[in-house]
């Protein structure tokens, strides 16, 4: 068995097993257990009770936290006349039609969400295989195809999180990062959760949301008890 380095050693010392902890008091030890010398994101990972293998129980969406994730958005977008004027104007970092998909194809992917109105599909279309693998493929089930590009924008520059059910029923997002308010750190997952509640698969069987563990890039999974959680 592989020895636990001096760190691993002092968060597993912190940490009771078995345990599931107030939201507040996890986000405060998970901060105190950061010893790296980069600003942590804290993630939270919702395991639900769906069978993903059912496409009518595949849960994938999009919410705006009202916090924020505390990531500076790059946001690029197809679309041409008026609403490419309102997609600058909403803080778009790129607008455009096939001089962005020519910029796209010869490398420059320096973005983290990509939106598109339904008629820059043409051009957007064409781009499946660069943008489809970094998960940037706009898709009208997250609201990253839309005729409203604007608000498009300013909701993915608001901090607006993307999220799909993996093979095991978990849905994995950022909520913050390591320095947030606990309290609004715990609005943020509050919105997250009361959103899957929202779209929560009608064929859905037994208990839904079943387990929400939250952590830090480099840290460990605290198991968050959820009658400390308002959603």
């Amino acid at each position: 068995m592989a020895k636990l380095t001096k760190r691993q050693k002092a968060i597993a010392g912190k940490i009771e097993a078995g345990k599931a902890y107030n939201f507040v008091e996890a986000a405060a030890l998970l901060a105190e257990l950061s010893t790296v010398k980069f600003s942590e994101s804290f993630d939270v990972a919702v395991n639900l009770g769906v069978d993903p293998r059912k496409s009518d129980q595949v849960v994938r969406s999009a919410t705006v936290l009202p916090h924020g994730t505390g990531k500076t958005v790059r946001v690029a977008v197809f679309t041409q006349g008026p609403a490419a004027e309102a997609a600058l104007a909403a803080g778009a970092d790129r607008v455009g039609m096939d001089d962005l998909a020519a910029e796209m194809k010869g490398g420059d992917l320096n973005y983290d969400v990509v939106i598109a109105s339904p008629d820059a599909m043409r051009v957007v279309g064409q781009l499946g295989q660069i943008l489809g693998p970094r998960g940037l493929m706009p898709n009208p089930k997250v609201g990253t195809v839309t005729p409203d590009v604007a608000t498009a924008v300013k909701n993915a520059k608001a901090g607006q999180v993307r999220y799909r059910t993996d093979k095991n029923g978990i849905i994995h997002t950022s909520v913050g990062k390591i320095g947030f308010d606990a309290v609004k750190l715990k609005e943020n997952v509050e919105a997250l959760i009361a959103d899957l509640k929202r779209i929560k698969p009608a064929s859905s069987k037994g208990i839904y949301v079943k387990r929400v563990t939250l952590s830090t890039t480099m840290g460990p999974g605290l198991v968050i008890d959820q009658s400390s959680l308002e959603a």
